[in-house]
């Protein structure tokens, strides 16, 4: 597995004004959690962490903090537990990360992504639904696959994969998903007429054109003229 490290330091500014100035700086206020370290404030820079959020799907990146504390640095295997985004900037404000073991399985969740396309939508003109996007799973972090691709060029309509159809062996992982959970399923092609079907209770009928029913004064004036 490819060592992802990101600088930080010790983060002294607390308060609005502070962390906001720090923000302006290019630094993202962030905070790392640990059973032996309880937590600590940091700063990293936000070029380098979207960086990674670029190169790295979220859910599986172990990241080697590199935490300069005056004249020492230290190395902690962390995962991104929590991060803040403030959606009218469109930025990361702040970052929660949890310090893991690399000797203990940890739980996490893998996206699972198709590959290939199926029968049933070359020949069929199917469609294919993605039903579970991850699954769930336990292992050492240095064993965490970035995702897991499925084939699914074999599925016919109305044919679908389920957790169990999978062989999981080579990933080094146990899957804690229930084997039953429907991952992906070709449905047919939808047909015409029920692209326009009735809603239930309602009733295709052509519009019947009443006869437009005349006022007194009209009728009096057809009397008048005729």
């Amino acid at each position: 597995m490819e060592k992802i490290i990101l600088e930080a330091e010790k983060r002294k500014e607390v308060g609005k004004s502070k962390v906001n100035a720090l923000r302006k700086r290019g630094f993202i206020p962030a905070v790392i959690y640990g059973e032996d370290l309880g937590s600590i404030p940091i700063k990293v820079s936000r070029f380098k962490f979207l960086h990674l959020l670029r190169e790295h799907p979220i859910e599986t990146m172990v990241i080697t903090l590199k935490l300069k504390d005056d004249n020492q640095t230290k190395e902690y295997p962390c995962m991104v537990k929590e991060m803040q985004q403030d959606f009218l900037k469109d930025e990361i404000i702040h970052i929660d990360f949890n310090q893991i073991s690399l000797t203990e399985a940890i739980k996490v969740k893998v996206p699972i992504v198709p590959k290939g396309e199926p029968i049933g939508i070359k020949q069929e003109f199917g469609t294919l639904e993605h039903i579970l996007r991850e699954i769930e799973v336990e292992c050492l972090a240095t064993n965490i696959p970035e995702k897991i691709e499925v084939d699914v060029s074999h599925l016919k309509i109305n044919d679908s994969l389920q957790v169990k159809d999978i062989d999981f062996s080579k990933e080094n992982i146990k899957v804690l998903t229930p084997a039953e959970t429907i991952i992906f399923i070709v449905k047919p092609p939808i047909k015409e007429e029920e692209l326009v079907a009735p809603a239930e209770g309602e009733k295709l009928e052509p519009e019947v054109i009443k006869e437009k029913k005349e006022t007194p004064e009209a009728e009096e004036s057809k009397e008048n003229n005729g």
